[in-house]
């Protein structure tokens, strides 16, 4: 490692980022170091413009593609390297175009869901859609998190590194119940195939792309997208409430509640 990317790290590390942005971070100044074969401390304003056309003309990337360099090499120059620029200047963050989501129809809704062949996949994506969560946050849910008394369900250290608590409906309380019955899950609600670890979001964007491909939906169709569909409460209420028919169509069970009763979830 590096001097220089030593004292980034470290100064990211007494700002608290995340694992996550530091680790991109470092990436994208260790590429912007790679295509001039120089050290970032001997580049300057001439050479940041030439990399930011290059992104833009022939990596052709997408406007939040280069947002995320800007704002690693913004880190750099301004915190580690202590640069007295004017960074709006120097280093310019790309307009990002606004564009409407592409929305699914309820009935759309129900047939991908119905074509999520693991009973664990299509929980996870109802909850995404349901409470609106990311898929990283719905991966780490532990079961401690569900709280059927303030139905509520509790999202520790989600974007931002902030905790929140979002709403849990009855219904998709009973497929979360229906699921733990399954499983019987102790900390994780979602494990993973390796012991004490959750499910990847890997897996899952995969099981995601699957059953996209099994519906025949034209429309893209992500862990993503199912969250910000727009909240219709009729169609959320239809979706909650044939949810646990897909699921019980897979246990053979005659209804959620019956199988759920004694889960811990529950209580």
């Amino acid at each position: 490692m590096t001097s220089l990317r030593r004292r980034m790290t470290e100064d990211m590390q007494v700002r608290n980022l995340s694992l996550q942005t530091q680790a991109t971070y470092v990436q994208q100044v260790s590429l912007f170091a790679r295509h001039f074969n120089k050290s970032p401390e001997i580049l300057g304003p001439e050479e940041i413009r030439s990399y930011q056309v290059y992104l833009t003309n022939e990596r052709k990337l997408a406007p939040s593609s280069i947002i995320i360099a800007v704002a690693a090499l913004r880190f750099l120059y301004k915190i580690t390297l202590h640069r007295a620029w004017n960074l709006e200047e120097v280093i310019p963050t790309p307009k990002k175009p606004q564009k409407l989501p592409i929305v699914l129809t309820q009935e759309e809704v129900l047939k991908f869901l119905a074509s999520v062949r693991s009973i664990k996949h299509r929980t996870i994506l109802t909850t995404c859609y349901a409470a609106g969560l990311r898929v990283s946050e719905a991966i780490c849910l532990k079961v401690t998190d569900i709280d059927s008394e303030r139905m509520v369900i509790r999202i520790q250290q989600g974007k931002g590194q902030k905790d929140r608590d979002v709403m849990l409906s009855p219904k998709l309380l009973e497929i979360l119940r229906a699921w733990w019955r399954v499983d019987k899950p102790k900390g994780w609600l979602f494990p993973g195939d390796r012991v004490g670890s959750h499910i990847s979001r890997f897996a899952v964007e995969e099981a995601c792309q699957r059953a996209h491909q099994r519906c025949y939906i034209a429309k893209p169709i992500t862990p993503h997208s199912l969250r910000h569909y727009p909240g219709l409460s009729a169609i959320r209420s239809k979706l909650t409430m044939a949810a646990p028919n897909l699921l019980l169509t897979e246990l053979g069970a005659a209804s959620v509640r019956k199988l759920t009763r004694h889960s811990p979830v529950s209580d």
